[in-house]
C-alpha cells in the first residue's frame, strides 16, 4: 500500500470518527451520566466491536472483489450516497434535554458489553466500512495485508477518540447537559458528513 493512501486514510478516519455519530453518542452518554468511572469499559467494548464490525465488513468486500469490479464501482457511489444520508440524518436528529440528576451506578461488564453490542451488531457500522475502506485500497496489492493494516490503524484511532470523548464529556458535564451545545455539535457533525460523502464520490469520478 503506497504510504500516502494509509496517511489519507489516518486523516479521513480521524474526521469520519470525530463526527458524532451511534459510538460518539453512547461515549458522551455514559460519561455525562457516570463521569470517567466507566471510561475503560467503554473503550474497550467499542474497540472490540470495531474490530468485529470491520472483519466482518471486510471479508463481504472481499467476496465483492473478486466477484465483479462493477458491482465495487456501484458500492463506492452507494457509499458515497450513505456518507451523505447519515449526514442529514445527523443534521435533522431531534435533541432531547439531558437530566441533572446523577445516573445509578452501572456494573463495568455491563458498561462493556453495551459499547460492544452498539458498535458490532449495528448493521450501518458494516455498510459504512464497506463504504469507506475501498477508497484506499489499491488493487495491485495484497488485500489481506491492506485490510490488516487499515483495520490495525483504524481501531488504535477509534480507541484514541473514544477515550478523548469520555475525558471530555466527563470534564465539561454541566456545559455538554445543554440542548442547544448537542444541537450545534449534530449539525456540524451532519455537516462534514455531507461533505465527505460529496468528496468522496467526487474523487472516484475524476480519478476514473
Amino acid at each position: 500500500m503506497p504510504i500516502d493512501h494509509w496517511f489519507a486514510f489516518v486523516i479521513a478516519s480521524i474526521v469520519l470518527l470525530a463526527i458524532p455519530g451511534p459510538t460518539v453518542l453512547l461515549v458522551i452518554s455514559y460519561a455525562l451520566g457516570h463521569g470517567r468511572r466507566p471510561a475503560a469499559a467503554i473503550v474497550a467494548g467499542v474497540a472490540l466491536g470495531d474490530v468485529t464490525s470491520m472483519t466482518a465488513s471486510m471479508l463481504g468486500l472481499g467476496a465483492v472483489l473478486a466477484a465483479s469490479a462493477t458491482i465495487f464501482t456501484a458500492l463506492r457511489w452507494i457509499g458515497g450516497a450513505y456518507l451523505i444520508y447519515l449526514g442529514v440524518k445527523l443534521w435533522r436528529a431531534p435533541v432531547a434535554e439531558t437530566p441533572n440528576a446523577e445516573a445509578a451506578p452501572a456494573s463495568l461488564w455491563r458498561i462493556f458489553a453495551h459499547a460492544y453490542a452498539v458498535t458490532a451488531l449495528n448493521p450501518k457500522g458494516i455498510v459504512f466500512f464497506v463504504a469507506f475502506v475501498p477508497q484506499f485500497l489499491t488493487a495491485s496489492a495484497p488485500f489481506l495485508t491492506q485490510v490488516a493494516v487499515l483495520e490495525a490503524t483504524f481501531v488504535t484511532l477509534a480507541i484514541i477518540n473514544s477515550a478523548a470523548y469520555a475525558m471530555l464529556a466527563s470534564a465539561a458535564r454541566s456545559q455538554l447537559r445543554q440542548a442547544r451545545v448537542r444541537r450545534i455539535v449534530n449539525r456540524t457533525g451532519g455537516t462534514l458528513l455531507i461533505g465527505a460523502g460529496a468528496l468522496a464520490a467526487g474523487w472516484r469520478k475524476a480519478a476514473a
